[in-house]
């Protein structure tokens, strides 16, 4: 074997403070159940959160009661995360400025990335969170990834002079 075949995201952890903070956030503000905790099978002093972002997937976060929140922007230095995005339907979308707006969260407003719509704010603990919605529907039996990759290609492609008759 050549390469390492991946077959899609499995999960997502992140260090967390404490436990109630994620379950603010996860569960809370981003509308993720809370569907499983167990110890941190390496950490025994700290818990293992599961939630469920909404595609088969998981989000989990490690959390330590001793643990406080720091909202400080997470770096973005070589090897860092940047951010992470969630797929959210155009009606959510809609809303999202409201809700964070309820809750006191700062956030960009709607960003236009041309081929999706984004919104971008921080979590508890500074890490970037990006809400998307594409801007089109991908065809039955195709996602948005393989439409977006042949958009790109035709772009490269080189142009030919049209002839006209």
């Amino acid at each position: 074997m050549k390469k390492i075949q991946t077959q899609g995201v499995h999960h997502i952890t992140m260090i967390g403070a404490d436990r109630q903070t994620s379950i603010d956030f996860w569960e809370g503000v981003m509308g993720m159940p809370f569907i499983f905790e167990q110890p941190n099978l390496d950490v025994p002093a700290e818990s293992h959160l599961y939630f469920d972002p909404g595609d088969g997937r998981l989000i989990t976060v490690f959390t330590n009661e001793n643990r406080k929140p720091d909202a400080s922007r997470n770096p973005e230095d070589i090897g860092n995360l940047h951010h992470l995005a969630f797929s959210v339907s155009r009606a959510t979308y809609t809303q999202i400025v409201k809700r964070l707006d309820e809750r006191g969260i700062s956030h960009t407003g709607f960003v236009d990335r041309g081929f999706m719509d984004s919104i971008y704010f921080r979590d508890p603990l500074g890490q970037l969170i990006e809400c998307a919605c594409y801007k089109f529907e991908p065809p039955s039996g195709h996602d948005a990834c393989a439409g977006l990759i042949r958009s790109a290609q035709a772009a490269r492609r080189p142009r030919r002079p049209s002839h006209r008759g």
